[in-house]
């Protein structure tokens, strides 16, 4: 007899822990102050454009990684803003159709905000730390490319940018193999460059049309140039979590009123993700009817204040809302 009582204690006590493992039970860090508001004050000053365009878009899908369609990339060179372009190189992509590489495999990226007639770059200082510039030195045209499509401008720095058909080239700081495309729709502006200077795009073969980028996942990260990595639903949005909440048991401290400002982020499957934590990742049915997504059984949430891609106006609202980070912790402290 107290063999078996002991086996069933072991028992119970492995599935409550198999719970707290799979929930996550560490939030002391989470804890806000009794008696905060729930979201009344005004949001924090971040003294930072969230629209500026880099490195605060929303992250679309990487397209094919490099053991995918470009090989183990083991050993490559990482991008840098000195390296030369070499060889330049078009790869067909089978979610952006044809892209320019450099010799090495990296994707070479264009930006909305740049002009092509004339020439010109408008990513300098921050800007260029998540998206190195492409030198025009050693670049050579992609074999059946018409070399004329390539040239130079020259940079505030007096450093020659290689251009593509007259659009600026650029790396992105996040793609760490050959073939990895992960700058693709950031925020709206950044895209992988088709072997005529366009913005490239399935089915393309290097001839015009309209571009279309990739669609983006359900949930996704991207690079805020304050905050750091934080996570954005399907169409650039920040997603927030609430401090009041909690994952163990799973808890919402919004509800009524406070969802009209803060609506819940919907189910979203965990194959539609990139760079999100599946641990925990699991729908919260809340006593109110209402689905809602989490991520290491953390709530998460929209803002009603953020009118477009890249708007933070959540953060630090009340002392105790907070973007999210792809581990589902709150993410309180600008870099």
């Amino acid at each position: 007899m107290k063999t078996w009582r002991s086996a069933s204690l072991v028992a119970t006590t492995a599935a409550v822990l198999a719970l707290t493992t799979a929930c996550g039970q560490d939030q002391g860090d989470d804890r806000s102050p009794k008696g905060q508001k729930v979201g009344n004050e005004a949001p924090v000053d971040k003294g930072a454009d969230p629209g500026d365009g880099y490195g605060n878009g929303y992250g679309a899908d990487s397209g094919e990684g490099a053991a995918d369609e470009k090989g183990s990339g083991k050993g490559a060179a990482r991008p840098g803003t000195a390296k030369s372009a070499g060889q330049l190189a078009v790869w067909d992509s089978k979610k952006l159709g044809k892209v320019v590489t450099d010799s090495a495999g990296f994707t070479l990226y264009r930006f909305d905000k740049d002009t092509a007639q004339p020439p010109a770059s408008n990513c300098d200082g921050a800007c260029e730390q998540a998206w190195p510039v492409v030198p025009a030195k050693g670049a050579e045209a992609p074999p059946g490319v018409d070399a004329s499509l390539l040239g130079e401008v020259t940079r505030p720095d007096g450093g020659k940018q290689l251009t593509l058909d007259g659009w600026p080239m650029y790396r992105y700081a996040k793609d760490t193999e050959p073939g990895d495309a992960k700058g693709q729709g950031v925020g709206g502006t950044w895209f992988a460059a088709a072997p005529d200077g366009k913005k490239a795009r399935p089915g393309a073969a290097g001839g015009g049309g309209a571009a279309r980028p990739a669609d983006p996942a359900g949930l996704s990260t991207r690079e805020d140039p304050e905050l750091g990595e934080i996570v954005v639903d399907r169409n650039g949005m920040t997603v927030y979590r609430f401090t009041k909440d909690s994952a163990w048991p799973m808890k919402s401290a919004c509800t009524g009123a406070c969802l009209k400002k803060w609506p819940v982020v919907e189910p979203v499957a965990k194959n539609d993700t990139r760079d999100i934590l599946k641990k925990g990742f699991v729908t919260f049915d809340r006593p109110d009817g209402l689905k809602q997504q989490t991520i290491d059984c953390w709530p998460l949430y929209t803002f009603a204040g953020d009118k477009k891609p890249g708007d933070t106006n959540g953060q630090g609202v009340g002392g105790t809302w907070f973007a999210a980070g792809p581990d589902g912790k709150a993410v309180r402290a600008s870099r």
